[in-house]
Order: C-alpha cells, then structure tokens, then sequence
C-alpha cells in the first residue's frame, strides 16, 4: 500500500456564521428586558454608541441603517462639536457641590431584604433560654429543613454528628416546631399537619384521628370509609375536613426568597374601531446613535494616528450592526404579531376557545420567513391582547379533527374541558369517558386517552378525586 500527499481543489458553497450575524440571531430570541441589558452592556462598552433619548437639545435623527452611517461618514457638513459642554453636560450634580454629595443617603440605605425561613427560626432559637448544647443541636435541625420548613434528616443522624442523645435532639426538635410558622421542622406531612392540630386545640378530637390514621382515605376523597371507621355523623366529619383544609402542608413557603414574575408585555394589540393595531413596547429600550463625535473625528477634524482611526472604525461597525439588528429585530417581530393575528382574529374577538390550529409554517410562508426565524422571534415573548396577556407560542397549536372534516386548536380542546369540568355536578364528576362523550355534542371527536392527557395538562384531577366533601 502506497501513501501520497496530493492536492485537490474544490469549489463548494457554505453558510459561515460571522459573529456580527450571530449576534443579529441572538438579538432576536432576546426578551424585552434581556434585550435592554444587552443595549446597556454595549453602551458601557462602545464609546461610539449613545443614548439619543439623554440629549435633550439635540435635533439629530437616530440612525437606523448602516447605509446611513456611510452617508453620515462621507458628509462633510458637521457642525462643530462642542466636546467639553457635551461632557459636561453628562457629569452628574452638576451645579452641586462635590462635600454636599455626602449628604444625600446612598442607595443601600433605602435597600431591605426580607428573612427567609432559616434566618428567622435561628433568630427565634437566639431568644430561646436554651443552653450552648442545645443551641447547637437547633442550629444544625434548622440547617437541615428544606424549603417547605421539612426536617430531611432522622434524629439518629442528627445525634450521630454531634455526639449527643437522641432525647436532647428530640427535645430541642419539639420546641422548634412550636417556633413560628407552627409545624415547621415536621418530618412528614402527617407530623407537620398534627403540630398544627395539636397548638390549635384539636389534640384528642377527630380532627387528630383523621390526620393521624386516615389522611390517605382523605387524600383519596373516601368520607364514606372515614365516617364509617371513626363512626361519625356527616356533619362532624365535614367540620373536621374544614379545619384540616386550614392547615398549611408546606409552613416553610410564605419565607420562600423566591418571588413572583411579574410579566410586561413585549408587544400591544389594541383594537381601534373594526381593526387591531399592533404597537411594540420599547419602554426603557434606548434610542442608539452613532457619537458625532466620532464621526467628526473621522471625517480629518480631529488629528488621529492610524491605529485610532482603525479602533474608531471597528467600533462604529460594530454599533451600526447592533443598530441595524435591533431595528430587524424589532420588524421582525411586529410581522410575526401582525400575522399571527391575522390567522387568531376569531381568539381576539371571541376568546380561548376560538383559536385556530396554528404551525410555524403557516406564518412562516405567509411573511415569506424561514421558520426557525420566527420560532427565535416567538421565544420569551409576551403579547396583550383584548383577551389577556399570552405568550406568542401560545398562538401555535395542534389541530384536533372535527366530524364534520374541519379542525379545531388544542387549546381550544383544553379550554372547553376545563369548562365541562367546571360546571359538572361537584358530588358526582365527569369520568374522562364522560368528557369525551360531551365533546362529541361539540362536534369534537377525540379519545378517552387524550382527554386524560388534556386534563392533566390543565392540573386537573381525575373525577375520583374531584368529588366535594359531603
């Protein structure tokens, strides 16, 4: 066998992914806010960028294309910039005193945080008459309780480690689950929920029985076997389930640190008239602009060495793509609202179930787009519309067949169960069997299956489990 080196030439075609356009195809799967981060970072970064919104006196139109920076390049027009007002314009407290800044309280003054579980059983454990064995065991019971305030440790293990007795673990453990929230440092559902029971009062009632012996019949909705069991009239055993339902199974959740995500919507469709008009957030987005500055400097009216003119290019580049793919970014995802509105125009009227059955094809063909574009475009983005706020992935569903040939949206599907389900007779609830016979009255044919998978999508619980309390 013989081996030789040769060389062989080929012509081939090839998309190569520059980061300038990866940059471009970032921008467009951005949120709202992460796109504004993004704006700030490269302000901070790029001297040649500014923010048109902060020069109030300034006449100047933003610069929207590249072509139009090449323009700007090539005038010879410019006013005379006045560098040392503008920067002083830009220095913060101007007109004060540099000693009165002292005076005025930073930010962190007026900053707060909020204890979480942990911090504040330790401070309750701090006010305890225990002694420094004792406090220890405490520390290292609360240092080992989940989120939801659980003890995920045995009082075996906790003795172990430090050496101790299992009667002193056992000891400081009952006083740190009457700290509050009661019932915290429970090792079980059943533990927590009887503290509870216990500090309230109901030691030794039927309250106690159920929870000690029955809570999975209950779980189960089995009042029958648990009235039966306890020998019991309807309406004690309704009491007790009562006072049960007010117990809190998860004490350690209202010291979560985590808080709720409160959404602002990319984009606004609001109706005017017969028509809707789509009008896109840019609250807090920044208004780009290419420095005069720098474009003066560029143009000889400031002497530079060449490898100042070669990085005062380079940036400028750089700030005229992100302008131009922010304004892309920006079209592109007024299109993409504009038409998927257009195929949803019976939801904005009408509601949830008067959704369309919907792929990213459909939208694709109709704003001449490839599909991955609009999926990136689609990703993390919020609409408002007359019906509420959704993302717009919302919008692409499934179709479910109809009888008659036509097709219905799967949210639409979704949304007539979990009203099926809503207006059933709560003592005896539909099956999914049942459900799906309903729907067939809807001119919806689906399987027995499929509606138990809808349902559970929706966090609805089969029938068994949905039945009231007596």
């Amino acid at each position: 066998m013989v081996l030789e080196l040769k060389q062989d030439l080929k012509l081939s075609q090839q998309l190569v992914m520059t980061p300038l356009l990866q940059q471009a195809i970032k921008l467009l799967q951005l949120s709202r806010l992460e796109l504004i981060e993004v704006v700030r970072q490269e302000l901070e970064t790029n001297p040649v960028l500014e923010d048109a919104a902060l020069e109030a006196d300034s006449q100047e139109e933003i610069i929207s294309e590249p072509e139009e920076l090449k323009s700007n390049l090539n005038s010879s027009d410019y006013e005379e910039s006045e560098w040392e007002a503008y920067v002083a314009e830009y220095t913060p407290f101007v007109g004060e005193k540099e000693e009165d800044r002292d005076e005025f309280p930073s930010l962190e003054a007026f900053a707060t945080k909020q204890a979480d579980l942990k911090e504040h059983l330790l401070w309750q454990l701090g006010m305890t008459e225990l002694g420094p064995k004792e406090l220890e065991i405490g520390d290292y019971i609360i240092g080992n309780l989940n989120e939801d305030g659980y003890l995920e440790i045995t009082s075996k293990e906790i003795a172990d480690e430090l050496k101790v007795s299992e009667e002193d673990v056992e000891r400081v453990l009952s006083i740190i689950q009457n700290f509050d929230p009661v019932g915290v440092a429970g090792r079980d559902l059943k533990e927590t929920l009887l503290i509870q029971a216990s500090f309230h009062g109901y030691k030794g009632t039927i309250v106690e029985s159920i929870i000690k012996d029955y809570l999975t019949q209950l779980a189960q909705k089995d009042f029958e076997g648990i009235q039966k069991a306890l020998n019991i009239t309807t309406e004690e055993l309704k009491e007790a389930i009562q006072v049960i339902q007010g117990l809190d199974p998860r004490p350690g959740r209202n010291y979560s640190t985590e808080r709720p995500t409160y959404i602002t919507p990319d984009v606004y469709v609001i109706k005017v008239g017969d028509e809707y008009q789509i009008i896109l957030n840019e609250d807090g987005l920044p208004k780009l602009r290419i420095s005069r500055y720098y474009r003066d400097a560029l143009s000889n009216r400031v002497a530079l060495s060449p490898s100042e003119k070669e990085y005062i290019k380079d940036k400028m580049k750089s700030a005229s793509w992100l302008i131009k793919s922010i304004h892309q970014r920006q079209k592109t995802l007024y299109k993409v609202t504009e038409s998927i509105m257009k195929f949803q125009r019976e939801f904005l009227e009408k509601g949830t179930q008067y959704l369309k059955p919907l792929v990213l094809r459909d939208v694709a063909e109709d704003i001449n787009m490839h599909e991955s574009t609009v999926s990136r475009i689609t990703t993390n983005k919020y609409v408002h519309t007359p019906q509420g706020i959704y993302e717009l992935k919302y919008f692409f569903n499934s179709s479910v067949g109809m009888l008659d040939g036509t097709a219905v949206a799967s949210e639409s599907v979704k949304e007539l169960i979990k009203n099926i389900i809503k207006n059933e007779d709560k003592r005896n609830p539909y099956s999914d069997k049942e459900i799906a016979e309903i729907l067939l009255k809807y001119n919806i044919k689906i399987a027995r299956r499929t509606v138990a998978k809808y349902r559970e999508a929706l966090k609805i619980l089969p029938s068994k489990q949905r039945i009231e309390t007596v």
